[in-house]
């Protein structure tokens, strides 16, 4: 098999590459004056099993052109399989028409990578579950739970943990993490008034003298982070944590957590982390590559994949 990247985050694709002892395919991808994505594999890739490790975050719109290209030009040198190894889904948050006139972009951009020559599709947990099902292609949606349970508990351990979902749409998530620790569940019961704007209404559940640990799968400008944590501080939760998977971490978003109640927050690899981001005392970083890694050996040969998510 083949591991072919883009832009988006190498270092991620250097770490799966390692953890899998292949390189990775050697290939140009580069930008004309005009910013036009050009695309040149070096390497011969007939009747290969392919995959491009390539997110779709910040830029998304030339990450996603550049996965599109990738893929495009893997399948005209006649790649056996093309899979897509995309670690943040972006767009995800645009999986239902959310008003009158508006988009459902995460539909259309599966069916650009559909059209682009991908025949399957590996991702880390998605916004929303039923995007598995705008592909019409196999999909494979991982989870980052395993990967932080583990973390919990090696840093936890002792602790009178409770797991909270910051709002009712995460509560399934949390559920699932509470039950891998025997941890019990509160929620943060919120109002949206416009994006990017949330204001914390009740804690559902007793956090009193409980370490509390937010679960939730994007972090963006980390606002719902900040205000959960100072009203479960108010209910009197003795510490605060959160741990979200996609660290997008947008305007001002690590600046804001660095100052806020969190303890700590928790994310993976699957962005690349901005320079505020590295800055931040009370912002870390877990890698995800073995997790992924392990489902690219699986995939190749042929084997079970939904066991990783156990």
């Amino acid at each position: 098999m083949k591991l072919v990247t883009g832009n988006s985050n190498r270092a991620l694709a250097e770490a799966i590459g390692a953890y899998l002892e292949l390189p990775l395919t050697d290939c140009t991808v580069k930008r004309f004056n005009d910013k036009e994505i050009f695309v040149e594999i070096h390497e011969n890739v007939r009747g290969e099993d392919v995959f491009i490790i390539q997110s779709t975050s910040y830029p998304a719109n030339d990450n996603l052109m550049e996965l599109l290209i990738l893929s495009d030009a893997l399948r005209r040198s006649s790649a056996r399989r093309i899979t897509a190894v995309i670690p943040y889904f972006g767009y995800a948050r645009q999986d239902r028409k959310s008003a009158s006139r508006t988009p459902i972009s995460a539909k259309l951009v599966s069916n650009l990578i559909t059209e682009s020559g991908v025949n399957r599709v590996v991702t880390l947990d998605l916004h929303a579950a039923q995007i598995q099902g705008f592909f019409d292609i196999p999909t494979d949606n991982l989870y980052g739970a395993p990967v932080m349970v583990r973390d919990i508990q090696k840093n936890y351990k002792g602790n009178n943990v409770m797991i909270v979902s910051p709002d009712v749409g995460g509560v399934a998530r949390a559920r699932a993490t509470a039950q891998r620790i025997g941890a019990d569940l509160a929620i943060v019961d919120k109002r949206r008034p416009k994006a990017g704007v949330s204001e914390v209404m009740n804690i559902i559940g007793d956090v009193s003298g409980h370490a509390c640990i937010l679960i939730d799968d994007i972090v963006d400008s980390g606002g719902t982070l900040v205000n959960a944590a100072a009203a479960l501080i108010n209910a009197g939760a003795t510490e605060v944590s959160a741990y979200i998977t996609h660290g997008v971490l947008s305007d001002g978003a690590a600046e804001r957590i660095a100052a806020s109640k969190l303890k700590e927050l928790v994310i993976t690899d699957s962005i690349v982390a901005n320079e505020a981001t590295l800055a931040a005392k009370n912002i870390r970083r877990i890698s995800i590559a073995p997790l992924i890694g392990e489902a690219i050996a699986r995939t190749a040969s042929e084997q079970s994949v939904s066991s990783l998510l156990d």
